[in-house]
């Protein structure tokens, strides 16, 4: 195989949380990693190099989301290993991390390798498999940590079902402390929640829906705070949509506990008055909540509390959203909306686009103890250049994922990754896989 070129990005503003920087460099990518970093015009000279314009746009590490659905081995008239990696190498993200409620479940090390090697041949985003914590994600027995571990998981997740028994999550943070990796933990006391499938409010009530209170996923953060306090073990709260989670996990970091969250970005913007219409597309779980808690994860993510966005990708056929509300599967689209919605947010002065990158690219590394979100001489190259000023319409016919499930179908968009590269391969080329452009000009 012919060595790749190497690359020179110029003319962009380089943002990166990890190393502070946010202002004009270049940047020369070269055997796959980030060989220099250097003021504008000081790489321009580089003869061999494939030169790309980023005036006007941005140069940032890769997006990492740390909790994707990918439906393989098991539901892939849903989704794909390989479709789910390039609808993320589209949306921004390098690294992509995949929850194990797939058929048969992430629980022993042949399905972990069937994952990666599907990946390889993708072609596309890094795909990071998360074990189970439970065999057959059951809740009753532990899962083998030590054989996932080995085979290339970065986490464990029974995610889509919570782990019921407080002894057995005991266990689990106990032999993962061992082995340094976190527990990625989907929080809903089912006692409490009892089928709900949306938030529950007097508007609720008014719907004839029922109601998930908020409180059921309180106190499972609260119990696992606990657990993680006793044990010394790694928690990741996923994604987390009360504020009163919020101040849970804000005093837990105050008091040392080892605990991180993600928020989703659809709990950022849409709100419960969403479901007046019983459109299934904004049935999600943990369902849409109220403008109180919105503003409780927004302050999260401003005082440092929350530590990543995660999309919460989760492909679903049409076949089970065209149905009543209640009956619906729970769950949307997210990994080409996220960066763009992230990016409105920013626009708006939410969020700093220094912050917003943090939440999307180094916070998910340091949660999971990634080696990637960042832009230094000798890291990794995994780089997007983003035009933050482009306006598109997200339609169907954008989506790469098998699914369509998406309530931001119709929705104007600003921003878009417009190159992505995954270890110094040139994945996306102006907005589009470079795999088909390849296919096209033969």
């Amino acid at each position: 195989m012919a060595k790749a070129r190497p690359v020179v990005i110029h003319g962009g503003t380089l943002i990166d949380a990890a190393s502070d920087r946010d202002g004009e460099f270049d940047l020369l990518i070269e055997d796959g990693k980030v060989k220099a970093i250097e003021k504008p015009g000081v790489l321009k000279e580089h003869a061999e190099a494939e030169h790309i314009d980023a005036k006007k746009q941005w140069v940032m590490p890769g997006c990492i989301d740390l909790h994707v659905h990918l439906r393989e081995p098991g539901e892939e008239w849903k989704e794909t290993v390989q479709t789910g990696a390039e609808a993320a190498a589209l949306g921004g993200f390098t690294s992509i991390c995949c929850m194990p409620n797939t058929k048969p479940a992430n629980d022993s090390a042949e399905v972990t390798r069937f994952i990666l090697e599907k990946a390889k041949a993708a072609g596309a985003s890094r795909v990071l498999p998360i074990g189970a914590i439970s065999m057959e994600r059951k809740g009753k027995q532990l899962a083998p940590y030590s054989e996932l571990a080995k085979a290339g998981c970065v986490a464990f997740s029974d995610d889509g079902d919570p782990v019921a028994d407080a002894g057995l999550m005991r266990r689990a943070l106990e032999w993962c402390l061992m082995l340094g990796l976190p527990l990625s933990c989907h929080e809903e006391d089912r006692n409490l929640s009892c089928g709900g499938c949306m938030n529950e409010s007097p508007r609720s009530l008014r719907l004839g829906l029922k109601g998930f209170p908020g409180v059921a996923e309180d106190v499972m953060i609260a119990r696992d705070i606990e657990l993680a306090r006793f044990t010394k073990g790694k928690v990741h709260i996923c994604h987390v949509s009360t504020a009163r989670g919020v101040e849970l996990i804000r005093r837990a970091k105050n008091d040392g506990i080892n605990i991180t969250c993600e928020v989703a970005p659809h709990h950022l913007l849409l709100d419960d008055s969403c479901c007046e219409t019983y459109d299934t597309a904004f049935k999600m779980m943990p369902p849409l909540k109220d403008n109180e808690d919105i503003a409780g994860l927004i302050a999260g993510l401003k005082d440092g509390t929350v530590d990543a966005i995660a999309s919460d990708h989760a492909p679903h056929d049409r076949d089970s959203k065209l149905v009543e509300f209640s009956r619906a599967t729970v769950g949307i689209l997210g990994l080409q909306t996220s960066l763009p919605l992230l990016i409105e947010m920013s626009a708006e002065g939410v969020l700093s686009r220094r912050r917003m990158v943090e939440l999307l690219c180094s916070g998910p590394a340091k949660s999971f103890d990634l080696p990637y979100g960042r832009l230094s001489v000798g890291s990794d190259a995994d780089v997007i250049v983003v035009d933050p000023n482009r306006t598109w319409r997200f339609a169907e016919e954008d989506i790469r994922s098998k699914s369509k499930n998406s309530p931001f179908v119709g929705r104007d968009l600003k921003g878009l990754a417009v190159h992505t590269f995954v270890g110094g391969r040139h994945v996306v080329v102006n907005g589009r896989l470079a795999s088909e452009m390849a296919l096209n000009t033969k």
